[in-house]
């Protein structure tokens, strides 16, 4: 079925609300594949796999591979992939966060990743992620846990106590970024309060990974409700967009794929990260269970194969045009970004960029361009990585977005059935 963009903005909110953190953003997207025919493999098992075996496979809670196993060998026939990231830049609790200062109880918190830490003050965050705990057979379990409501503050200093502000707001992340979690009264720490919401007993907790989250849904907005207001759109809304072309991709001689990556936000360094070997595992795991008997054949597969890195792409700003390369400043509501760099910052080159723009010529999708200026820094994300890893064919694509970053962004209800449509192409092409 193909999703207006009211419905599909109103869908990727939706995901964006049930996804405060990487762990649930797996969750989020396994919940749907699921649904949907997709069932689930584990690494510590051998695989057997079958034409048009739809399947997803989970490493360390906050990176998934899902595919769906082509008509003919990889070997043969290749794969499709599309890459993204389930992580944002947010706070992460350190493992000792009960702090006091003066008359209040604090949050002890690193920054993760490289987040605009002045749109965090003055919001009403919760803590969301997951917690280790000691299993009944003395093992260890997981849990994800959200606080309810918004109970974590990061309050700003009034202007009468510091009228320096007025040239420009300085953070110490060490000294002013530490959340409020009450006054230092009897009421429940923190764990405390995540034990009972996890239904075990806070000696049980082992161990946790749990971040801030914005508290408050998102929303559509813009003069015609087209605009969505949405934190951690960079990168949940390219998994949404990933999650849905999956679903909506027709079966294929190929073999189609969906990798999301935790740890993108803080170079990828990690064994589910883009520099880890998650996604080249599972290819070379589908490769081999699809046939392939000779040690050329995963080489042969990965030489014949297209990656799509999808990540969110910068935006023209409205009051800030000379940020921007005159001539490649995306719009809002223009459809998928191409992303290129000379200096490999991203992947795209003729070859991978033309694929690309083919498949969105045939899905009538139109096309815009992003370059940055000579004088500005480019970011990166995982196609440089994931190309210099498997030797595979790779362009860096993204939806546009204002506020990248921010703890609240601003994309387009009008962007996500478009870039829905291309990556279905990519899948199917």
């Amino acid at each position: 079925m193909t999703l207006t963009a009211e419905q599909a903005g109103a869908d990727l909110r939706a995901f964006v609300d049930a996804s405060p953190s990487p762990f649930h953003a797996v969750e989020e997207m396994t919940r749907r594949l699921a649904a949907e025919g997709f069932s689930e493999l584990d690494e510590r098992d051998r695989w057997s796999l079958a034409p048009g075996d739809q399947r997803y496979v989970v490493r360390d809670g906050g990176s998934v591979v899902a595919f769906r196993v082509g008509s003919a060998p990889a070997a043969d026939a290749g794969l499709r992939l599309v890459g993204t990231h389930t992580d944002s830049p947010t706070f992460k609790l350190r493992p000792r966060h009960d702090l006091r200062r003066g008359r209040y109880r604090l949050l002890g918190v690193e920054t993760y990743g490289g987040l605009l830490a002045h749109t965090w003050l003055d919001r009403e965050l919760t803590v969301a992620g997951r917690l280790a705990v000691r299993a009944d057979d003395g093992g260890v379990e997981t849990r994800l846990v959200r606080l309810p409501g918004g109970p974590v503050r990061l309050p700003s200093l009034a202007i009468h106590l510091d009228r320096a502000v007025r040239d420009g707001l300085k953070l110490d992340p060490q000294v002013h970024l530490v959340p409020t979690w009450g006054a230092d009264a009897d009421e429940p720490g923190l764990l405390e309060a995540l034990a009972e919401l996890a239904g075990v007993d806070e000696a049980a907790i082992l161990g946790h990974d749990l971040v801030l989250a914005d508290s408050q849904p998102s929303a559509p907005t813009g003069i015609d409700g087209s605009w969505i207001a949405a934190p951690r759109l960079d990168n949940l809304g390219s998994c949404h967009s990933a999650t849905l072309a999956l679903l909506a991709a027709q079966p294929a001689p190929h073999t189609q794929l969906v990798v999301a990556n935790d740890h993108e936000e803080v170079g990828s360094g990690s064994m589910e990260g883009a520099r880890g070997s998650f996604l080249e595992d599972a290819v070379a795991r589908i490769v081999a269970a699809t046939g392939g008997s000779d040690a050329q054949d995963l080489h042969v597969a990965v030489a014949r194969s297209h990656l799509v890195s999808a990540d969110m792409a910068h935006a023209q700003h409205p009051t800030q045009g000379e940020r921007h390369e005159p001539s490649h400043a995306p719009v809002l509501g223009g459809g998928p970004v191409l992303k290129l760099n000379a200096n490999q910052s991203y992947a795209t080159d003729a070859r991978s960029g033309g694929w690309f723009a083919a498949r969105c010529a045939d899905a009538g999708v139109p096309l815009q361009h992003f370059v940055s200026r000579n004088d500005l820094p480019c970011g990166s994300t995982i196609g440089p990585l994931t190309a210099m890893r498997l030797g595979i064919s790779t362009v860096d694509v993204g939806s546009p977005l204002l506020g990248m970053h921010s703890c609240r962004e601003l994309g387009s209800a009008r962007d996500v059935p478009l870039m829905v449509a291309a990556l279905t192409a990519c899948l199917q092409g």
